[in-house]
Parts: C-alpha cells; structure tokens; sequence
C-alpha cells in the first residue's frame, strides 16, 4: 500500500508578485493552482498554473518535477492538457492575444509543435468524444458565461459560433456565492453605481474615456458576482458532465460544480449532486477549478486548487481525491478526511474508503525555542493553513515541539512550512501584463530533522533532511509499521532565503487504541433557501466532526469538517431540492457515525 497527504507533495515555486494596485511592492509567495491531469502511456502528469514544469508519477503518489520548455506559455494561468491520439496538447490563457496550442509524443523530452492560435481565451479545456469530434470550452468572469465551440482537428480552428453554456445562478445556488463560506451575496444595481462613480472619481479617469468593452468588467469588480471559470469536460455514460469552478479561488468554499447534458455542447442542466467537488473545512480548505482522470485500473481521481490566501490571494496549493459515478451516473468526489493520509492500492479503489489513521496532533500542547508574538508554537497544532509557529530567528538550533499527550502508534507526520511576509529583492526580471511576476527560477531546498520521544528526555531519530537537496513545503514522513511516541520534535530547519522556521503544521496520524466517540447529539435546520444550520453538542470524548450532507441518505457526497461544537453555517445548498444530513464525530481512535436526518426549515436541537 502506498500513502499521500493533501497538499501534494510537491515543489511549489516563489512567485515575486508586482501588482501595479499596491504601487509597485511586491508579494511573495508559493503558488501553484488550476490543475490538469492526464494519463498518457502509463504514466500521470499534472500541468499546474505557475510551476515552469510538469509533475509526472507513476503511482499517484510520487511527484517529480519536471522543468517544460520556454516556448511554452509557461506565464499563463490555467494550462490546459489532454491526450488526442498519440499527442498531448497543451494551452494556457491569455486575453491580450491569440492563444497558440502546443503538442508533443513525449512530454519530458518534446519536442513540442506550435500550431497558431486564432483568439483569445481564458481557463481553456480541450474535449475530444468518442467519435473523434474535438469541443473547446473557456471562460472565467463574473460577468461572462463559459462558452464552447466545436473544433476542426487538423488546424483546431473553430467549426462553429461560441455558444454560452451555463453562467452563475448566485440567488438560486449557495455554493456560488462570493466570500468564506459563501457569504455574500450580490451587490444591488444601486450598490454597483455608487462604486463604479466611486472608483473613476479616485482614479480621475473620466466615464467618457472608458471603452464601452471595459465598463463591465469594472462594474464586474463590484458586483459580488461569482466567478464561473475553470471548465472542465468528462463523458460517462452517453452523458457529458461540463464541470467548472465557483465562487473565488481565495475563498475556503471555492468548489467545482458540474452540469450534465446530452451533447458536448448542450444544453446542459444543473446535476443532483452538486457541488460535486467541496471542502471548506479542515487544515487546508478549497477544492476547485480542476480536472478529472481516469487511472490505468479504471479508477477516477480529481484533481483541484486548495487555498492559502495570506500573502497573495493566489498563494495555493494543489490536491487529489478519489472520485466517481453512482448508479445514477451522479459525478462525486470523497473529501470527507481529505488533507489526511491516504492509501492508493494500484488496483480498484473504494472512493468512500476510511482514512487509514486518525488525527493526533489538533489542538495538542507545543512548545518551542523561541517564537515571535502571534505566532506562538500552539499555532502549528491548530488545523490553520492560515496560522503558523514562526522562530525569532533563522538559527539552525530552533525547534518546535509537539506533545500528543500520551503515546500513540504513530503512522505518518506531515511537515508543512509557511511563508510570514518575505521581504527579498526579486532575484529576476518582472515580466509586465495585468499580473506582473517573476517566478523563481532558482532550485532551493528545504531541510529539518524530526525526532520523537516516549517521555520528552530520550529522542530517536525519525527523518533526517538536513542534508536534503529537495524543496517540500508539505512533507510527508511515512512510517506504515508505526513507531511509539508522545512527542515530535522538529529542529535544524533551513529554508529558502534564510527565513525564520514557520510551520503552519505538525501534524501527527496514527492510531489510538481508546474508544471511539459517543454518537453525536446535533440539530440541523434550512435557513432561507440556501443555507443550513448546523449546531452539535459538545462531546468531552471527540476532536473534531464531519458534517455530511447530499441528496439521499446513501448519497451524502457532501462534507464541512469541524473542530469544535457548536453552530456551523454551510451554504452550499441549492434552491427548491431536498437535503439529508449526518454529523460524524472523530477523535484519535476512530470514527462514530451519528444519524442522518431529513432537513426541514427551523429545526431546533430536543
């Protein structure tokens, strides 16, 4: 058996962000996003917007990086991959100028043809059916529909009109909505007035003077509108499933949806299921704007952005979840325990599979060598991406140290690095356009040592990266047979740009060999017509819940991991459908499953 853990485990480059709205300052970060998945002659790649590379395995679970040709658009967002014949063809977005397409028979090595473009797009995705006709779907705005036109083969110049294909519903569908937790609503017409005059007042740039082209995307800024983006086209069944991505790629509920149809180019409706690739809780939130693969054993995988969102709103990372189609040819994707260990067997996988290890590490004592304030060693035991340990200097002689509280078989640790306002000269040029950037060229590395202990005084060696040649800000130790321990201990860490050590993360799994939790108490009622309540009773014996919901109690496909009881607002629903809801409970030695309920407006706790 062979394991990974989201994010994955992968180099993710610098970027060196010049945003001319922040007057020429830079923001630094990692980023990596929009991911497109294939397989192609027995092996995986995945094409992720700003790495200068491919990532290629054969497994799932073991990344290379690979560096890609400078002719390609490497600059570009969204790369868009798939295999036509014995070709792979590859795109990316860009809205100044045409778009050319790229295609190779050996994707490390190329060499790559260049086949000219004739518009422009955004957030591409190439489809060819069974029949060997080629679609083409792009879009991503808060003003503009996705559009999809059918393809000539030889030239992948447009045989047809673009035809709109679906556009943002966000007063009918919950998960559509802008902001955390699908939050905010749309701005009134009056509301997008006043900032509109606003906005050309404080830019002294008369009305008058904007291209008619251009009103709307302005308008579009303050609008709260989602932005529908990121299509993605899959065919099961006879069926075409168009998926896409919503609201925000910097919100916790950025999501992929998916529509079906009869034809690759409509019309589509919205599927029972939805959205069908979720996950706003948990250590690192979001799963949207992706792609969905068949593996060799037939088995489907997705693949979509998660988010970060300090110190860039593009600061993302890049996961991998087991998905499917039901009986009833529904698409759906497990995230249930999705940044935890999982096990990939090679052959058929159950996509509803348990994770093999709980949880040890959330809300655990930490300790350090030192720490800056709001930055305190607790911070890497929260289960926040967004919230971190941070060492008061860059001395290879820091550590971090996590108690579990008792000992535990430990199976695997999770080292996860975060950047805290890196402040370095840009170590390349600015390449100019409406997101101006460089991105790090530079191969850098990442070390540390990890230790663990029965009782905080003797210390075996776990992991040791102090010599490594390798840049992997989510790590991840694995150790299948287990080792004892009560305490973790990371030290003579070295990091890119001699930044002091901060770790978002340290976290733990494994199993304990106490009782599961109690059956949890819950209460769960629609509020309005696309949000729910969900409020659980505080259990001494748990860690953490899951929140499942879907459209029948054997189709709880959806799922909002929390960390504490209480109230929790989900506003993923859609209008007019019927929702069933369970609430799990979790702690180090497994999982209960609680009662799935019917949810009916206002209900209230016995």
């Amino acid at each position: 058996m062979k394991y990974y853990c989201n994010p994955l485990n992968v180099n993710y480059r610098y970027q060196f962000n010049a945003d001319p709205r922040r007057h020429g300052q830079l923001q630094i970060c990692r980023e990596a996003a929009d991911p497109s998945m294939i397989c192609f002659r027995g092996r995986y790649y995945i094409f992720a917007s700003m790495t200068l590379g491919v990532w290629v395995s054969d497994d799932l679970v073991n990344w290379e990086n690979h560096r890609l040709p400078d002719a390609l658009p490497l600059y570009d967002y969204a790369p868009d991959v798939r295999v036509l014949g014995d070709w792979v063809y590859f795109c990316a977005s860009n809205r100044e100028h045409n778009c050319d397409r790229w295609r190779t028979k050996d994707v490390l090595n190329g060499p790559y043809e260049r086949i000219e473009g004739s518009f422009p797009y955004w957030d591409p995705n190439l489809f060819v059916d069974d029949d060997g006709r080629i679609y083409f779907y792009w879009g991503c705005s808060n003003v503009t529909p996705i559009y999809g036109v059918e393809l000539e083969a030889e030239t992948m110049l447009p045989k047809t009109e673009p035809k709109a294909l679906l556009e943002g519903h966000p007063f009918e569908i919950g998960y559509e909505r802008f902001g955390e937790n699908n939050s905010l609503l749309p701005a009134s017409e009056e509301e997008i007035d006043a900032k509109y005059r606003a906005f050309h007042e404080a830019q002294g740039i008369p009305e008058s003077m904007v291209p008619e082209e251009v009103k709307p995307l302005i308008r579009g800024m303050f609008s709260n509108r989602p932005y529908i983006e990121g299509a993605w086209m899959d065919k099961h069944g006879g069926k075409y499933y168009l998926q896409y991505a919503a609201p925000g790629t910097q919100y916790n509920s950025y999501s992929d949806g998916v529509y079906v149809g009869d034809g690759p180019l409509g019309p589509f409706r919205l599927a029972e299921n939805n959205p069908y690739s979720y996950k706003p809780g948990g250590f690192l939130p979001g799963a949207g704007h992706g792609s969905t693969m068949e593996d060799e054993q037939g088995n489907l995988w997705h693949t979509a952005t998660m988010r970060i969102s300090v110190n860039h709103d593009f600061e993302r990372r890049v996961g991998l979840w087991p998905a499917g189609f039901d009986a009833e040819g529904e698409l759906f994707c497990n995230q249930r325990y999705g940044d935890w260990p999982m096990a990939v067997s090679g052959g058929e996988e159950d996509p509803w599979r348990d994770p093999a290890w709980m949880l040890l590490s959330a809300r655990k004592t930490a300790s350090a060598s030192s720490f800056l304030p709001g930055h305190e060693p607790e911070k890497a035991t929260e289960e926040n991406v967004q919230t971190w340990w941070r060492a008061a200097s860059n001395s290879r002689g820091e550590w971090l140290c996590v108690d579990l509280g008792k000992v535990f078989d430990v199976h695997a640790v999770q080292v996860n690095f975060a950047d805290d306002r890196l402040d370095v000269p840009c170590p390349g040029e600015i390449r100019p356009g409406s997101q101006a950037r460089y991105i790090e060229e530079a191969e850098h590395v990442t070390r540390w040592k990890l230790e663990g202990s029965l009782d905080g005084e003797t210390w075996f060696l776990i992991e040791d990266k102090s010599d490594a040649e390798t840049d992997l800000s989510h790590d991840l130790v694995l150790r299948e047979e287990g080792f004892a321990a009560r305490y973790l201990r990371l030290s003579g860490m070295a990091l890119p740009y001699g930044q002091n050590p901060c770790v978002s993360g340290l976290r733990a799994f494994g199993l304990g060999k106490g009782d599961k939790p109690k059956v949890p108490c819950f209460a769960a009622g629609r509020r309005g017509d696309l949000d729910m309540l969900v409020d659980v009773a505080p259990q001494d014996d748990t860690l953490g819940y899951n929140i499942l919901f879907g459209s029948a109690p054997e189709k709880l496909y959806h799922s909002y991991m929390v960390f504490a009881p209480g109230e929790t607002r989900v506003g993923a629903l859609i209008k007019d459908r019927e929702y069933y809801v369970r609430v799990d409970a979790f702690n180090e030695n497994g999982i209960t499953r609680g009662e799935c309920v019917k949810l009916f407006p206002d209900r209230k706790c016995n």
